[in-house]
């Protein structure tokens, strides 16, 4: 049955970094198929937010409803039934440089419970075209472009059909035209219906592709939805 409920549900959150408070009485919901930036200066919250969205910090006070899961209170034998709804992009790729693309992939297949190799194969080779990566399924990571190594992870990422993208900073150790292009990959992934949360210091790339902005200022999360503000750029 189609479920219109929210893909991310934050109610009353408050989010802790060891015992710091990093946010607090955080309020938001992301929509299926909603694309979402996430901005902020260093330091304010913005990672602590996102690995507390996919279970990597454990969430002490308020409500979070992520793709089904209640995190607050989410056992260990939940967390990666949660990740397999989730695609998790991070800025420095984390792919295993001594293992080609196709074995980058395929251990993620079989780490999430895929068997069939036949089936593998089939969805190795389309995430690789939607990210327009035809041909380099036998190269090492080392042999690809930073732009290239990004698609591969947004492959990765796409395996398991995500109702949702968490990326942090994906564009970050890449140049402006070719964050361009990776913007526009998440534009036409958001498009086929998966949600997106964008982590960004890419203040010119924001501009240029508006959409939905959270803002971690002060310990809060501002939401542009509710309380429209100027986005200045700050690094």
């Amino acid at each position: 049955m189609f479920s219109t409920d929210p893909v991310v549900r934050v109610s009353d959150a408050h989010i802790f970094q060891d015992n710091n408070t990093v946010l607090r009485d955080i309020n938001f919901d992301i929509d299926k198929g909603e694309f979402v930036f996430l901005v902020g200066r260093t330091g304010s919250g913005k990672s602590s937010l996102l690995k507390t969205l996919y279970a990597d910090l454990d969430l002490r006070l308020g409500d979070i409803n992520v793709a089904g899961f209640n995190i607050r209170g989410i056992n260990d034998g939940q967390v990666p039934k949660l990740r397999r709804k989730l695609g998790i992009i991070f800025q420095d790729f984390q792919l295993f440089p001594d293992r080609t693309v196709d074995d980058n992939l395929m251990f993620v297949l079989k780490a999430t419970g895929w068997k069939d190799n036949g089936k593998m194969r089939a969805r190795l080779s389309e995430v690789l075209m939607q990210v327009g990566l035809g041909s380099v399924e036998k190269k090492m990571p080392h042999q690809l472009s930073g732009g290239e190594q990004q698609r591969v992870v947004i492959a990765r990422a796409l395996l398991n059909e995500p109702l949702i993208l968490i990326a942090d900073e994906p564009t970050g150790n890449l140049d402006p035209e070719v964050s361009h292009g990776i913007l526009k990959l998440f534009q036409q992934i958001n498009k086929s219906g998966t949600a997106v949360l964008m982590a960004t210091h890419d203040y010119p790339l924001i501009k240029k592709f508006p959409a939905r902005i959270l803002k971690c200022e002060n310990g809060r999360v501002i939401d542009s939805a509710k309380e429209p503000f100027e986005l200045i750029t700050e690094y």
